[in-house]
């Protein structure tokens, strides 16, 4: 997210790095609560009805999103969908959120693989459209708890259609971590027990793992929503991260770079993703990975549609193909995530994948705070103070790095 998330994508493109998507709501429900954020977009119109194809469509997606067989010949479901529909598909290939808000600023794209950290700054700058889940056929069967979410809608408008998801979860080296850890104090409080072996994602958005831990270990904070902090709950996440600093080994964004430092020991506790801990227990490193009590923090992509797109009736079919059952099963497996599609695990050619990513355990996905971008109006409701925005998560970041 993204960096790429998958090994599948990392083997097409060598080494690559994320910085993605989630966001959590403050009831716990799901990945945030409906009804969307707290501010009012640009006025803009979704398309009302659906036309000829223009003949292309321009897409910024993560890597592992529109696989054409150039990388594997087995892995194509861009060629059949420029077969049925005539819209030749352009992808640019981004490295991280900020790149692709970049990009969809310039007006040459009709559609972003957008995740959570990034899809509220494209709506608050009336870069990314609403869009007529009407005309997305395939949106029926799209799981009602990704639907009407604070990183993907604003006051019951859609803004997108939902991709895939996954949580960020807790690995640890069996042999060296002991008891099994079952919350994120192994980390945090408990993090000098492993000075120098413990890993972390290098993003911004990972002050949110703070924050979550701090509204499970210190309540006095009031905090409701990881990533709606106000000043004094947003410096009690920056001096926890400060603090964790002194047992870092290093900060990761490859995640390839993280399977060798499980398997050599150079780490043995940190932030993961499920793709990781699999390929890892394939490689024989001795992981495990939990989601802790505390819940954890995951992503959840959305396609999002330009406000200035060129090709807007390819982009429509675009969103419909790459959300459809059985296309929408051969990313999630491809890139290592839950699909957004429900018919999709019956598609799946690895039929356990589902059950792996807990696609359908929806008590599951309630505890994860899906990557949401944080934004001055507060996501949790609160109209009585001010959160900080992400411009200052990230000049807080490069401060808590040294």
């Amino acid at each position: 997210m993204r960096l790429t998330r998958t090994l599948a994508a990392a083997a097409a493109l060598g080494t690559l790095t994320l910085t993605t998507a989630c966001g959590g709501s403050a009831d716990g429900g799901g990945a945030g609560a409906p009804g969307g954020s707290g501010f009012t977009p640009p006025k803009l119109s979704a398309l009302e009805s659906l036309g000829a194809g223009e003949g292309q469509v321009n897409l910024i997606a993560w890597a592992g999103y529109t696989e054409d067989g150039s990388n594997d010949p087995k892995t194509d479901w861009v060629t059949p969908f420029e077969k049925k529909t005539g819209c030749q598909v352009n992808t640019k290939t981004a490295g991280t959120s900020d790149e692709m808000v970049s990009l969809m600023k310039t007006g040459q794209y009709d559609a972003v693989s957008a995740s959570g950290d990034a899809s509220l700054r494209l709506i608050a700058s009336g870069d990314a459209a609403p869009v007529n889940t009407s005309l997305v056929p395939s949106y029926a069967d799209v799981f009602p708890s990704l639907k009407n979410q604070p990183w993907n809608s604003v006051k019951g408008v859609a803004y997108g259609v939902p991709h895939g998801r996954g949580a960020n979860l807790l690995m640890y080296r069996t042999d060296k971590v002991s008891p099994a850890p079952d919350s994120w104090s192994a980390v945090f409080d408990q993090g000098a027990a492993h000075q120098g072996k413990v890993t972390a994602y290098d993003s911004p958005i990972y002050l949110a793992d703070a924050a979550l831990y701090l509204a499970a270990t210190k309540p006095d904070l009031g905090i409701k929503n990881p990533y709606a902090l106000d000043r004094r709950q947003f410096d009690a996440a920056v001096d926890l991260l400060k603090q964790q600093n002194r047992n870092i080994g290093e900060y990761w964004s490859d995640y390839l770079k993280e399977i060798s430092a499980f398997k050599s020991g150079d780490s043995v506790v940190g932030t993961t993703w499920q793709v990781i801990v699999n390929a890892a227990k394939a490689e024989k490193a001795p992981v495990e990975a939990v989601l802790p009590k505390e819940g954890a923090t995951g992503w959840s992509d959305t396609w999002m549609v330009s406000a200035k797109a060129k090709n807007p009736n390819c982009a429509y079919k675009w969103l419909d193909w790459i959300i459809s059952p059985e296309v929408n099963a051969q990313v999630a497996e491809y890139f290592g995530e839950a699909p957004s599609n429900a018919k999709s695990c019956d598609k799946t050619a690895d039929k356990g994948h589902c059950a792996t990513y807990h696609a359908a355990d929806e008590p599951y996905w309630k505890r994860v705070h899906f990557w949401t971008t944080p934004i001055p109006q507060c996501v949790d409701g609160r109209t009585d103070t001010t959160c900080v925005p992400y411009s200052e998560w990230v000049q807080a970041w490069t401060e808590i790095k040294g």
